[in-house]
Formats: structure tokens, sequence, C-alpha cells
């Protein structure tokens, strides 16, 4: 009796170990098999998601850049329409007071006088072929001018605006050339500190920026007050760290 009270837990037990089926070692496998590949498709495409961000952000800065170098071109496009209005205002403005007093002076003459010649009339005609856009024609006039009247009281106004005929011709070396002439020609002309400022502008043009800084820089120093020395600084704070950017102003000085 007490042997039969001993089997029947051992019996139950071996039955119950006999009817639990052995985990399967190929499906153990398989199992592991599918984790790990589940969790090498999360790696993938988490890496394939940051890539796609970095390239999105290296386009949408790419897209930055070029619409910046885009506001610049229209910028500087803006500028030099603006430069050649003002100057043909300006050259119409004073060739209205020129105008104005030639016939002042005439009202008083014979019929008969004979039309006006020398540095005068020469400097007129330069400023008239200006105003109508003949800007080879009223360099030739202007070069021919300091030949020929080098002590005319013109003399530094005709440089002057040699440059400024040069610049809008967009030929910048010859008009840094011409400008510097009237700073060290006529350093106390009241031309002085509109050529030291287009002096800076064309040097811009030219990528030369450290040397533009610099003059635009020595126009505030050496004219404080001016006009132009306002024009220097406003161009100064527009222009950044590599130069580029900001568009040249119109020519600020008076015949």
């Amino acid at each position: 009796m007490n042997r039969l009270l001993i089997l029947v837990p051992v019996l139950a037990v071996l039955a119950a170990c006999a009817t639990t089926p052995e985990e399967d070692p190929v499906q153990v496998k398989l199992n592991d098999l599918d984790a790990r590949t589940t969790r090498i498709e999360r790696v993938v495409a988490n890496n394939s998601l940051v890539d796609l961000a970095q390239r999105m952000d290296a386009l949408q800065a790419q897209m930055r850049s070029l619409q910046g170098k885009i506001d610049v071109l229209e910028n500087e496009n803006e500028a030099l329409k603006k430069q050649q209005r003002d100057l043909y205002a300006d050259l119409d403005k004073r060739l209205t007071g020129l105008s104005a007093a030639g016939s002042a002076g005439a009202a008083g003459a014979p019929p008969a006088a004979a039309p006006a010649t020398g540095d005068q009339a020469a400097y007129s005609q330069a400023l008239d072929l200006l105003k109508s856009g003949k800007y080879p024609d009223a360099i030739a006039i202007l070069q021919q001018f300091q030949t020929s009247y080098p002590r005319s009281n013109l003399a530094d106004n005709a440089q002057y605006w040699l440059g400024e005929a040069y610049y809008v011709s967009r030929d910048f070396q010859n008009a840094a050339t011409a400008f510097r002439g009237v700073i060290d020609q006529w350093p106390t002309s009241r031309k002085a500190p509109d050529a030291m400022l287009k002096l800076g502008y064309s040097q811009y043009e030219l990528k030369q920026y450290a040397a533009a800084r610099a003059t635009l820089a020595d126009v505030g120093t050496r004219y404080p007050g001016s006009d132009a020395a306002k024009l220097a600084a406003e161009r100064l704070r527009s222009m950044p760290a590599n130069g580029a950017s900001g568009g040249a102003q119109g020519p600020s000085g008076s015949q």
C-alpha cells in the first residue's frame, strides 16, 4: 500500500514530462535570426532617415546660398540703374545752371559774338556727352582737356568726371586711376572726397576688398562730416567680411 502511494506522484510527473513537447532547436535559431533581422532593419531605417535629413539640410543650405547670390545681383543691378539716373540728374542740374549763367552773361553781348571756346567749352561739351550716354566720346574730350588745360580751374572737376565716365562704362581699372589722380593732384579740391569714395567703389568692383575697405575708411578719416564720408560708412556697414554685397552709390559730388 505504501509503495503504491509513492509511485502515484512519480508516474504523474513522468506523464507530464511525456506530454510536454521539447522546443525545436531549429525553430529557436529561426526565431533568433528573425529578431536580429528586425533589429538590423530598424537600425538601417534610422540611418536612412538621418542621411535623408542631412541631404535635405544640405539642399536647403544651397538654396539659401543661391537666393542670397540672386539678391546680391538684383541689388547691384538696381544700384547701377540708380547710379546712372543720379549721374544724369546731377549733370542735367549743373548743365542747366551753366546754360542759365551763359544766357545771363550773353544778354548784353553783341549779336555777332563768337561761340565760347577754351576750357569751359570743352568741359561743358564733355558733360553734355556724359548726359547723353556717349561715354567714349566724353572720355576722349576729358583726356584731351587734361593735356590742353592742365592749369585750368576746372581740371580737378574734369579729372573727376573722367573717372565717372570710366565707372559708368564699367572700366573700373581706369576709373580707379582717374579718381586717384584727383586725390593725388588736388587733395584739397571739393571733388577729392567724392573721388576717394568712388575710388573705394572701383576697388570693390575690382574685388580688391581689403583695399576698398581701407579707402572707404580713409574717407571718414580725411573728410569727416562730408556726404562722401557718410556714404563710405554706409557702404562699409553693408560689406560682409568676405567683401560681397551692397551696390555702389551714384556720384555724390557737385560739378
